[in-house]
C-alpha cells in the first residue's frame, strides 16, 4: 500500500515541478519585457550546457550627437537663408548707389553748366558795362566839342560803332532832360555824305 501511494503521488510531484517551471519561465519573459533583466544573458549557462546557442539581442543605439548633428544642419540652413537674403539686398542696393551716382553726376553736369551760364552771363554783362561806359564817355567828348568836329570822327567810325554812340548820346539827353544833338550830327554827315547817312539811319530803325 505504501508503494502504491508514493507511485501514484510521482505524477503529481512532477506536474507541480513542470508548473514551477512554467510560472518562472513565465516571470522571466514578463521581466524581460519589463526591460528589467535580459532572460537570454541570464539563461545563457542553461542554454551553453544543452548545447543551444543564445541569440544575441541587438539594440539600436543611437548615435551619439546625431540631434546635434541635425540642429547644425537646420540652423546651416538657415544661415544659408540669410546670406541668400543678404546677397539680395546688397543687389539691391548697389542697384539703388548706381541709381543715386547717375543722378549725382547728372546733377553736377546741370550745376556746372548753370554756373557756366552764369559765368557767362557775368562776363557778357562785365562786357556791356564796359562797353556802355566807354560809349558814355565817348559820348561825352563827342558832345563837349563843335559838332563839325565830332562829325569827323564820326563817319571815320564803323557803321555799328556810330549807332551805338548816336544812341548812348540820344539816351544821355533823355535822361538829363535835354535836347539831343543826334539829328545836327547826322544832318551834318549827309551834308558831307548823304548816302552814309541815310545807311545809318536805316539801320537805326530796323535795330531799335
Amino acid at each position: 500500500m505504501a508503494g502504491q501511494g508514493v507511485t501514484g503521488a510521482t505524477p503529481r510531484i512532477i506536474l507541480l515541478i513542470l508548473l514551477i517551471i512554467a510560472l518562472a519561465l513565465g516571470g522571466l519573459m514578463w521581466f524581460d519585457y519589463l526591460d528589467l533583466i535580459d532572460v537570454r544573458d541570464t539563461l545563457s549557462p542553461l542554454f551553453s550546457l544543452i548545447g543551444k546557442r543564445t541569440i544575441t539581442k541587438v539594440v539600436e543605439i543611437e548615435a551619439p550627437g546625431i540631434l546635434e548633428q541635425e540642429r547644425l544642419k537646420k540652423q546651416m540652413e538657415a544661415v544659408k537663408l540669410k546670406e541668400q537674403e543678404l546677397e539680395k539686398w546688397e543687389d539691391a542696393l548697389a542697384l539703388k548707389e548706381e541709381e543715386l551716382n547717375r543722378k549725382l553726376q547728372a546733377l553736377e553736369a546741370r550745376e556746372k553748366e548753370v554756373e557756366q551760364r552764369e559765368k557767362s552771363f557775368n562776363e557778357r554783362e562785365r562786357m556791356y558795362e564796359n562797353k556802355r561806359a566807354n560809349l558814355e564817355r565817348v559820348s561825352r567828348y563827342l558832345t563837349s566839342m563843335p559838332p563839325e568836329n565830332a562829325v569827323e570822327i564820326l563817319v571815320k567810325m564803323d557803321d555799328q560803332d556810330v549807332i551805338d554812340v548816336l544812341r548812348t548820346t540820344e539816351q544821355i539827353a533823355e535822361a538829363t532832360g535835354e535836347m539831343s544833338i543826334v539829328p545836327y550830327w547826322l544832318s551834318l554827315v549827309a551834308t558831307e555824305d548823304s548816302e552814309r547817312a541815310a545807311t545809318l539811319q536805316r539801320k537805326m530803325i530796323k535795330k531799335p
